[in-house]
Protein backbone atom coordinates (compact mmCIF):
# COMPACT_ATOMS: atom_id res chain seq x y z
CA UNK A 1 0.00 0.00 0.00
CA UNK A 2 1.41 3.66 -1.18
CA UNK A 3 0.24 6.19 1.10
CA UNK A 4 1.91 9.42 -0.10
CA UNK A 5 0.90 12.41 -2.14
CA UNK A 6 3.54 12.95 -5.19
CA UNK A 7 3.99 16.38 -7.10
CA UNK A 8 5.59 14.62 -10.65
CA UNK A 9 5.97 17.91 -12.48
CA UNK A 10 7.87 19.78 -9.75
CA UNK A 11 9.96 16.72 -9.53
CA UNK A 12 9.70 13.21 -7.39
CA UNK A 13 12.50 11.01 -6.64
CA UNK A 14 11.47 7.47 -6.91
CA UNK A 15 13.32 4.20 -5.62
CA UNK A 16 12.11 1.47 -8.00
CA UNK A 17 13.26 -2.38 -7.76
CA UNK A 18 14.26 -3.30 -11.07
CA UNK A 19 12.35 -6.49 -12.05
CA UNK A 20 14.10 -9.44 -13.32
CA UNK A 21 14.70 -9.08 -17.34
CA UNK A 22 13.08 -5.36 -17.47
CA UNK A 23 15.91 -3.16 -19.11
CA UNK A 24 15.97 -0.07 -17.23
CA UNK A 25 14.04 1.93 -19.98
CA UNK A 26 11.37 -0.62 -19.97
CA UNK A 27 10.72 0.62 -16.10
CA UNK A 28 11.24 4.22 -17.78
CA UNK A 29 8.91 3.92 -19.88
CA UNK A 30 6.13 1.86 -17.66
CA UNK A 31 5.89 4.94 -15.14
CA UNK A 32 5.52 7.39 -18.06
CA UNK A 33 2.88 5.70 -19.61
CA UNK A 34 1.51 5.32 -16.14
CA UNK A 35 1.64 9.34 -15.78
CA UNK A 36 -0.24 9.96 -19.14
CA UNK A 37 -1.50 12.33 -20.08
CA UNK A 38 0.76 14.74 -17.86
CA UNK A 39 3.49 15.91 -20.08
CA UNK A 40 6.61 15.74 -17.67
CA UNK A 41 9.95 14.45 -18.11
CA UNK A 42 10.66 10.80 -16.47
CA UNK A 43 14.43 9.56 -16.20
CA UNK A 44 16.55 7.34 -14.67
CA UNK A 45 20.11 8.03 -12.77
CA UNK A 46 22.19 4.41 -13.16
CA UNK A 47 21.25 1.91 -15.97
CA UNK A 48 20.93 -1.68 -14.66
CA UNK A 49 21.66 -4.73 -17.17
CA UNK A 50 18.42 -6.78 -17.75
CA UNK A 51 19.14 -9.66 -15.95
CA UNK A 52 20.01 -7.61 -12.80
CA UNK A 53 17.50 -6.42 -10.24
CA UNK A 54 17.33 -3.86 -7.27
CA UNK A 55 17.37 -0.42 -6.97
CA UNK A 56 16.72 1.76 -9.94
CA UNK A 57 16.45 5.48 -9.79
CA UNK A 58 13.80 7.45 -11.46
CA UNK A 59 13.39 11.09 -11.65
CA UNK A 60 10.29 13.14 -13.14
CA UNK A 61 10.00 16.70 -13.87
CA UNK A 62 12.42 19.36 -12.77
CA UNK A 63 14.13 16.58 -10.50
CA UNK A 64 15.79 15.41 -14.14
CA UNK A 65 18.04 18.26 -14.29
CA UNK A 66 19.44 16.40 -11.14
CA UNK A 67 19.88 13.03 -12.83
CA UNK A 68 24.01 12.90 -13.21
CA UNK A 69 24.47 13.89 -9.33
CA UNK A 70 22.46 10.98 -8.42
CA UNK A 71 24.44 8.59 -10.75
CA UNK A 72 27.30 9.36 -9.81
CA UNK A 73 27.17 8.34 -6.37
CA UNK A 74 28.50 5.22 -4.67
CA UNK A 75 26.87 1.79 -5.25
CA UNK A 76 26.66 -1.40 -3.80
CA UNK A 77 25.54 -4.56 -4.86
CA UNK A 78 25.75 -8.65 -3.88
CA UNK A 79 25.65 -11.22 -6.44
CA UNK A 80 26.80 -14.64 -7.28
CA UNK A 81 29.36 -15.50 -9.36
CA UNK A 82 29.51 -19.43 -11.20
CA UNK A 83 33.42 -20.54 -11.16
CA UNK A 84 35.15 -22.74 -13.70
CA UNK A 85 33.15 -21.40 -16.90
CA UNK A 86 32.92 -18.44 -19.39
CA UNK A 87 30.28 -16.83 -21.10
CA UNK A 88 30.88 -13.95 -24.27
CA UNK A 89 28.42 -11.43 -21.89
CA UNK A 90 30.33 -12.80 -18.97
CA UNK A 91 27.03 -13.08 -17.29
CA UNK A 92 23.62 -15.62 -18.34
CA UNK A 93 22.51 -13.89 -21.21
CA UNK A 94 25.03 -16.22 -23.63
CA UNK A 95 25.50 -20.03 -22.95
CA UNK A 96 29.00 -21.45 -21.57
CA UNK A 97 31.69 -21.22 -23.93
CA UNK A 98 34.49 -22.35 -22.13
CA UNK A 99 34.53 -24.80 -18.91
CA UNK A 100 37.46 -25.16 -16.64
CA UNK A 101 38.18 -28.09 -13.73
CA UNK A 102 37.58 -26.67 -10.04
CA UNK A 103 40.61 -29.11 -8.31
CA UNK A 104 42.84 -27.62 -6.57
CA UNK A 105 41.14 -24.15 -6.03
CA UNK A 106 40.73 -23.55 -2.12
CA UNK A 107 39.13 -21.28 -0.21
CA UNK A 108 41.84 -19.15 1.09
CA UNK A 109 42.82 -18.45 -2.64
CA UNK A 110 39.00 -16.78 -3.29
CA UNK A 111 39.21 -14.99 -0.69
CA UNK A 112 42.62 -13.52 -1.48
CA UNK A 113 42.19 -12.77 -4.73
CA UNK A 114 39.82 -10.30 -3.55
CA UNK A 115 42.71 -7.78 -2.71
CA UNK A 116 43.88 -7.33 -6.35
CA UNK A 117 40.27 -5.99 -7.36
CA UNK A 118 39.83 -3.81 -4.44
CA UNK A 119 40.96 0.02 -4.24
CA UNK A 120 41.55 1.75 -7.65
CA UNK A 121 41.38 -0.45 -10.20
CA UNK A 122 40.96 -0.99 -14.23
CA UNK A 123 39.08 -2.86 -15.98
CA UNK A 124 37.29 -3.09 -19.76
CA UNK A 125 33.85 -2.89 -20.04
CA UNK A 126 31.74 -6.08 -21.82
CA UNK A 127 31.69 -6.65 -25.47
CA UNK A 128 27.90 -6.99 -24.20
CA UNK A 129 27.20 -3.62 -22.62
CA UNK A 130 25.25 -0.79 -23.42
CA UNK A 131 28.73 1.51 -24.13
CA UNK A 132 28.43 3.60 -27.41
CA UNK A 133 31.16 3.28 -29.97
CA UNK A 134 30.79 5.30 -32.49
CA UNK A 135 27.06 6.29 -31.48
CA UNK A 136 26.24 2.57 -31.03
CA UNK A 137 26.26 0.33 -28.28
CA UNK A 138 28.58 -2.41 -27.96
CA UNK A 139 25.55 -4.87 -27.12
CA UNK A 140 24.41 -4.18 -30.78
CA UNK A 141 27.81 -4.98 -32.28
CA UNK A 142 28.86 -7.80 -30.40
CA UNK A 143 25.38 -9.96 -31.77
CA UNK A 144 26.56 -8.67 -35.12
CA UNK A 145 29.79 -10.78 -34.25
CA UNK A 146 31.79 -7.79 -34.76
CA UNK A 147 34.69 -7.51 -31.98
CA UNK A 148 35.26 -3.65 -31.04
CA UNK A 149 38.51 -2.42 -29.51
CA UNK A 150 37.97 -1.27 -25.99
CA UNK A 151 39.21 1.02 -23.69
CA UNK A 152 40.12 0.71 -20.25
CA UNK A 153 38.40 2.58 -17.46
CA UNK A 154 40.05 3.47 -14.31
CA UNK A 155 37.02 2.36 -11.33
CA UNK A 156 37.03 2.49 -7.44
CA UNK A 157 35.77 -0.83 -5.20
CA UNK A 158 36.48 0.15 -2.13
CA UNK A 159 34.60 -3.36 -0.84
CA UNK A 160 34.76 -6.89 -1.98
CA UNK A 161 33.47 -9.36 -0.14
CA UNK A 162 32.98 -12.75 -0.42
CA UNK A 163 30.27 -14.00 1.67
CA UNK A 164 29.78 -17.90 0.86
CA UNK A 165 31.39 -20.24 -0.86
CA UNK A 166 29.86 -23.20 -2.23
CA UNK A 167 31.67 -23.72 -5.57
CA UNK A 168 31.26 -23.61 -8.22
CA UNK A 169 28.68 -20.33 -6.70
CA UNK A 170 30.71 -17.41 -4.57
CA UNK A 171 28.52 -15.10 -3.44
CA UNK A 172 29.46 -11.46 -2.79
CA UNK A 173 29.29 -8.19 -1.49
CA UNK A 174 30.91 -5.11 -3.21
CA UNK A 175 30.58 -1.36 -3.16
CA UNK A 176 32.32 0.74 -6.09
CA UNK A 177 31.86 4.21 -7.82
CA UNK A 178 30.19 4.83 -10.72
CA UNK A 179 30.83 3.12 -14.05
CA UNK A 180 32.09 -0.10 -12.69
CA UNK A 181 30.91 -3.23 -14.70
CA UNK A 182 30.39 -6.09 -12.35
CA UNK A 183 30.43 -8.51 -14.99
CA UNK A 184 34.19 -7.11 -15.90
CA UNK A 185 35.24 -7.91 -12.07
CA UNK A 186 33.78 -11.17 -11.97
CA UNK A 187 35.61 -12.13 -15.36
CA UNK A 188 38.84 -10.79 -14.07
CA UNK A 189 38.37 -12.53 -10.66
CA UNK A 190 37.70 -15.66 -12.47
CA UNK A 191 41.24 -14.64 -14.37
CA UNK A 192 42.91 -14.20 -11.79
CA UNK A 193 42.53 -17.78 -10.41
CA UNK A 194 43.66 -19.48 -13.42
CA UNK A 195 40.24 -20.27 -13.77
CA UNK A 196 37.15 -18.93 -15.58
CA UNK A 197 33.46 -16.63 -14.22
CA UNK A 198 30.47 -15.51 -15.15
CA UNK A 199 27.45 -13.54 -13.61
CA UNK A 200 25.03 -15.36 -12.30
CA UNK A 201 22.79 -13.04 -10.16
CA UNK A 202 23.03 -9.16 -9.37
CA UNK A 203 21.24 -6.83 -7.06
CA UNK A 204 21.59 -3.29 -6.65
CA UNK A 205 20.94 -2.72 -2.87
CA UNK A 206 22.52 1.00 -2.39
CA UNK A 207 22.79 4.11 -4.45
CA UNK A 208 24.42 6.78 -2.87
CA UNK A 209 22.03 7.40 0.24
CA UNK A 210 18.99 5.36 -1.02
CA UNK A 211 18.35 1.81 -0.33
CA UNK A 212 16.38 -1.09 -2.36
CA UNK A 213 15.00 -2.10 0.92
CA UNK A 214 12.53 1.39 0.45
CA UNK A 215 11.76 0.93 -3.22
CA UNK A 216 8.63 0.70 -4.87
CA UNK A 217 7.85 -2.00 -6.98
CA UNK A 218 7.25 -1.87 -10.23
CA UNK A 219 3.21 -2.76 -10.43
CA UNK A 220 2.40 -1.88 -6.98
CA UNK A 221 3.24 2.14 -8.01
CA UNK A 222 1.70 1.38 -11.47
CA UNK A 223 -1.63 0.64 -10.03
CA UNK A 224 -1.59 4.01 -7.55
CA UNK A 225 -0.72 5.94 -10.45
CA UNK A 226 -3.26 4.48 -12.57
CA UNK A 227 -6.18 5.11 -9.91
CA UNK A 228 -4.82 8.79 -8.86
CA UNK A 229 -4.78 9.26 -12.73
CA UNK A 230 -7.89 11.50 -12.61
CA UNK A 231 -6.67 13.40 -9.48
CA UNK A 232 -2.97 13.69 -11.30
CA UNK A 233 -5.20 15.58 -14.52
CA UNK A 234 -7.23 17.80 -11.85
CA UNK A 235 -4.93 19.21 -10.11
CA UNK A 236 -1.93 20.01 -13.12
CA UNK A 237 -4.82 20.75 -15.87
CA UNK A 238 -2.17 23.04 -17.62
CA UNK A 239 -0.08 19.84 -18.50
CA UNK A 240 -2.57 18.00 -19.98
CA UNK A 241 -2.60 16.71 -23.96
Amino acid sequence: MIEREFNFVEGELLLINKPYKWTSFDVVGKIRNSLKPLKIKVGHAGTLDPLATGLLIICTGKLTKQIDTFQAQEKEYTGTMVLGATTPSYDMETVVDQEFPLDGITAEQIYAATAQFTGDIQQYPPAHSAVKVNGERLYVKARRGEETELRLRFVSVPVFEITRIELPEIDFRIICSKGTYIRSLVSDFGAALNNGAYLSKLTRTRSGDFSLQNAFEVADLVAYLKNKREELCVTTPNLLS
